[in-house]
């Protein structure tokens, strides 16, 4: 152990999510019940109190600028951005200190704020599944990856949503003092010390705005209202009454794809929704058009890094639907 503590400064504003700052902290405050010794502090722009999004008052220990260098320095996240954009002051607020801290870490989207800050240019990253869209707009050179539950880039950390704040500090403390004092931490939360699979598993199913094409809406209603028909590619050209190559030009050009892969997205998204519901796996994988359980159990291990049972088995309702 280090003979002096390990300083956590967590940086936190009006509208930060409570969450945010109280996992990551509880974590470290965990870890010192097990030998660590980390000094958590509360630090706003101003050195005032803030507010968070529940409206729950939070007493900080000081100002950034007031403070002597950090060892770790945490930026919360809040649902105000990224719906508008960081202000000047508060993107200041994480600059001026990352600059001298041993290692810079972002919640949720709290990486929007290093990105205002100008800490993520050329970096990877992630941030919460609904934002990484945004962030790669308000961050061009940053390399974001949606599906990461947190990602290291050198010295700058960055992490999915919410809960996943207590993921990443975890991995923080393992890299300080080693697994077996993390698992003791994680053991005592009782979370997992590394989730299975990426954030994939937790986003709603999403589907892109209706094809402007008449024949490829045409094509695409289809497949969502008869997803377990002959979707093949020569299938799709002779509903449509065209050519092969035309029916993947389309797909090309509208939607960024190919056609096996729209029926395939089709189909996990509509198992997914009947595992939620309680449908059994074998189930789903008829309902939802699949050839066999197979084809979906692969599926599934390509897109969520689990498979459909696992996932069922975080998401599933409590009752199972009735399978008739």
């Amino acid at each position: 152990m280090n003979a002096s503590p390990h300083r956590v400064a967590i940086l936190v504003y009006d509208g930060v999510t409570l969450l945010d700052v109280a996992g990551p902290a509880e974590v470290f405050k965990e870890a010192n019940r097990f030998g660590a010794d980390y000094r958590i502090e509360l630090l706003s722009p101003t050195g005032a109190d803030v507010t968070s999004n529940l409206g729950v008052r939070i007493a900080v220990d000081g100002a950034v600028s007031s403070e002597p260098a950090s060892d770790t320095f945490l930026v919360a996240g809040s649902d105000l951005y990224p719906r508008f954009r960081v202000p000047c002051d508060l993107a200041d607020a994480a600059r001026i200190p990352a600059a001298v801290a041993g290692r810079v870490a972002s919640i949720c989207t709290g990486a929007f704020v290093l990105a205002a800050a100008g800490l993520l240019e050329g970096k990877r990253a992630t941030t919460h599944w609904r934002a990484a869209d945004e962030l790669v707009a308000r961050c061009p050179t940053c390399r974001v990856e949606p599906d990461a539950i947190y990602v290291r880039d050198g010295t700058t950390y960055t992490s999915a949503g919410v809960t996943a704040g207590i993921d990443l500090a975890l991995a923080l403390v393992e890299e300080d003092h080693g697994p077996d004092l993390a698992r003791d931490i994680a053991r005592a939360l009782v979370v997992y010390m590394q989730r299975a699979g990426g954030q994939s598993q937790f986003s709603a199913p999403l589907q892109g705005p209706p094809p402007r094409s008449p024949a490829l809406r045409k094509i695409t209603d289809w497949v969502t209202a008869n997803p377990g028909g002959d979707h093949s590619l020569g299938g799709l050209a002779k509903h449509l009454n065209v050519s092969t190559r035309q029916v993947t030009r389309l797909f090309h050009d509208e939607l960024s794809t190919t056609p096996a892969r729209y029926v395939e997205s089709i189909r996990f998204d509509l198992a997914r929704t009947l595992l939620d519901q309680g449908h059994t796996a074998t189930h789903a994988a008829t309902l939802a058009g699949f050839p066999s359980y197979e084809s979906m159990r692969r599926v599934f291990a390509r897109k969520l890094s689990i498979s459909p049972a696992a996932y069922q088995r975080r998401f599933g309702t409590t009752r199972r639907a009735n399978a008739s």
